[in-house]
């Protein structure tokens, strides 16, 4: 007899039926909180960090949407004291669990403060609820202040109370946060150090403006020496945080100043210093001592000192901080104008110190990158350093190059590489090959940081592509490149070529060979990926550029993108599958072909197109009237004629690349063919009386076209 199979029912979970999914039910009211709370910043994030950290500048109330209960368990209980003997074996697990709940809630007891906590949780789980309106709210926060009114100092250390301090913060008032500021005044730094303190603390410094320059000041003379703040896993981020978000220029200036040693903190404490000097860092400070050269030198080593503690030890991870970035700029910068005027001895020792600094940081100079003041200092050993110096900069910053383009600050850096670096076939192969590769492009390309990383390649600051405060900042270090001196004679403001700039080849030279290295991967990346790269908009710029500029040949590229017009007009999902719009009535992609048939973009300044040398129109039309018009031209007809004709622009000005240039073309027999071709398909009467029809539709470019027509 065969034997039959069974079939058992999934057991009920011992909880009881699974709960119904319940919409949460957010009152509008409850929305009214302060809007820097949906605005908080965040610090930038290294190019050598993959994922975003986990610090204090990414948490807001650290777990705010679990529960009160679970958060009772998480003490610091002893877990193996609570743990069942399994040797034992005498008692149920009912009764082990009645033993550990009670063993659990003894020590809770004998905890200083438990009480308040306990009565503070079952507030501050009301309190942060989703569901409230905000005058329900408010009672609860009101109720939980008066919890923990005077006790804040005591409990806030602790990850649940500091939380539920947190909360105060985050939906009270002015009122509640002044109190709990004030209960916490002298103990900033102290919160700063503790692991849950310090995200209060930060909430503090972002929501609380009033009292922000207090709490700043409090870490004054604890940055970098007493609690060594900046060194400490904890406190460091919140002097990132506070220094980079919320600190105003004048804070800012304080908080680097711990960077001048003690000297200078007593000098500034005995003497009125003048604002405008106080203002310029580094450098207003060694102004206010006048012409004491020990002093100076006290002090500029006073710097050096307090930076080497930092890049001594860069598992601390201070080194990503702007505060540490902005100290090490101020140094550098002195020691750039020591060089530029200064006499032979302030030379040598500027040189001196600066190889001191590159020494001890080289290695980290890829976490320092992602910021403005660190970006200039690694562009401003780029620019002062020796070849050999370029090539140790590049090997550090060469696993990180792709992120380093998608970075406003860090892509700075590779620019200025390629304006400085004689050795091109480093450049190529450290930078370039990675920047050209088909994958990198395919990300590049979908951002406006990444872009401009590709345009520097071909078109280095043009103004088409790069703000003028960008193209100020990339040429802040022409003068160390070409050995230009400020002031080199007494009293003069004019620069002066000296001819010992740290790099010898011309800076024409020198982008025409990285354009030259970049051209033959970009034209095939174009090839590859030109059909589908032309229908979006950002990205057929980018093609456009690489088309006019780049250097080689440029026939595959050209048909791959003549061969994405030669469908069929208009456009149906049966000859475009993946699109039912034709390229020509996209406006960026029709804007494209006809800035490539006119031969370049054309200047608004000028009223006249700036022809590309390093492009033939006309060869390009030749090969728009084979590969899109055909044997017959129906498509050229068509695009002129049919549907929304959006073809008119294009075809007059492919009408207008053919004319007169059996001259000037490299292939004259092509170009009068494709010219006569061109012509047999539009002067038809019945061609021409499809175009005048279009103009009484109110078709544009109709008049254009036909002017062009009557040229050919």
């Amino acid at each position: 007899m065969a034997a039959i199979a069974h079939k058992k029912r999934p057991a009920k979970s011992q909880s009881g039926p699974a709960p119904k999914k319940v919409k949460k039910a957010y009152v509008a009211t409850n929305e009214k909180l302060d809007m820097s709370i949906a605005r908080k910043a965040k610090r930038s994030v290294p190019v050598t960090v993959t994922s975003v950290p986990n610090d204090s500048e990414n948490t807001d109330d650290e777990g705010d949407l679990d529960d009160a209960e679970d958060d009772a368990d998480l003490d610091g209980e002893d877990n193996d004291a609570m743990q069942v003997d399994s040797r034992e074996g005498k008692t149920s697990a009912r009764e082990s669990h009645i033993t550990q709940k009670a063993l659990q809630q003894s020590r809770k007891a004998a905890k200083p403060h438990s009480d308040l906590i306990s009565e503070a949780k079952r507030v501050w789980a009301l309190a942060r609820s989703q569901t409230i309106s905000a005058k329900e709210r408010r009672k609860h926060i009101t109720e939980l202040m008066n919890v923990v009114r005077g006790k804040v100092k005591s409990i806030v250390f602790k990850h649940d109370a500091s939380r539920i301090i947190q909360t105060l913060v985050k939906y009270g008032g002015k009122t509640e946060r002044e109190e709990i500021c004030e209960e916490l005044k002298g103990s900033y730094a102290d919160a700063a150090k503790n692991r849950y303190a310090k995200f209060l603390l930060l909430k503090l410094i972002r929501l609380l403006p009033s009292h922000r320059a207090n709490i700043l000041s409090s870490f004054h003379g604890q940055i970098l020496s007493h609690s060594r703040l900046l060194l400490h896993r904890e406190a460091s981020s919140v002097l990132a945080d506070a220094f980079e978000l919320y600190a105003n220029s004048s804070e800012r200036a304080g908080m680097v100043k711990e960077f001048y040693g003690k000297e200078v903190a007593l000098f500034y404490q005995k003497k009125e210093v003048d604002n405008e000097k106080a203002g310029k860092g580094l450098i207003g400070v060694l102004e206010t001592f006048g012409s004491d050269k020990e002093k100076k030198a006290r002090i500029l080593a006073a710097v050096k000192e307090n930076l080497a503690s930092i890049f001594n030890n860069p598992d601390k991870g201070s080194v990503r901080h702007a505060i540490v970035h902005c100290a090490t700029w101020e140094y550098l910068d002195v020691l750039a104008r020591m060089q530029d005027h200064g006499d032979e001895d302030d030379v040598k020792e500027a040189e001196k110190l600066r190889r001191d600094l590159f020494e001890s940081c080289t290695e980290l100079l890829p976490e320092m990158v992602h910021t403005r003041d660190g970006s200039r200092v690694v562009r401003e050993f780029l620019a002062r350093g020796s070849a050999k110096d370029r090539k140790i900069i590049l090997k550090a910053v060469k696993p990180h190059i792709e992120r380093m383009c998608l970075d406003d600050e860090a892509q700075m850096v590779l620019f200025t590489a390629m304006d400085v670096t004689d050795d091109t076939k480093l450049l190529q192969k450290s930078v370039i090959s990675i920047i050209t590769t088909p994958e990198t492009l395919d990300t590049l390309v979908k951002s406006p940081q990444g872009r401009r990383a590709i345009f520097y390649l071909l078109v280095p600051r043009s103004r088409r592509h790069f703000t003028i405060v960008q193209i100020r900042a990339l040429g802040d270090t022409d003068n160390a490149r070409d050995g230009v001196r400020i002031g080199i004679k007494q009293g003069s403001e004019e620069g002066a070529t000296t001819g010992e700039g740290t790099s010898k080849k011309s800076p024409v030279v020198r982008q025409e060979e990285i354009r030259r290295g970049s051209s033959e991967a970009l034209l095939k990346w174009i090839e590859e990926r030109g059909a589908d790269l032309v229908r979006e908009a950002a990205e057929s710029l980018v093609v456009g550029e690489i088309m006019l500029y780049a250097e080689g040949d440029k026939s595959p590229a050209s048909q791959t993108l003549l061969r994405t017009l030669a469908t069929p007009y208009p456009a149906s999902s049966a000859t475009l599958p993946s699109s039912s719009v034709h390229p020509i009535d996209l406006p960026h992609a029709s804007r494209l072909y006809k800035t490539l048939l006119q031969g370049g973009h054309f200047n608004h300044s000028l009223k006249s197109v700036e022809i590309s040398e390093r492009w033939d129109p006309t060869a390009f039309a030749v090969d728009f009237v084979k590969i899109v018009g055909g044997d017959d031209g129906q498509v050229v007809k068509d695009i002129c004629t049919k549907g929304e004709r959006n073809g008119s622009f294009v075809v007059a000005e492919l009408c207008g690349a053919l004319v007169g240039t059996e001259d000037v073309s490299s292939d004259k027999v092509a170009a009068k063919e494709a010219r006569e071709k061109l012509n047999g398909w539009l002067s038809t009467s019945e061609m021409r009386k499809g175009i005048e029809e279009g103009e009484k539709d109110g078709a544009r470019g109709t008049k254009v076209l036909l002017e062009a027509i009557g040229r050919l």
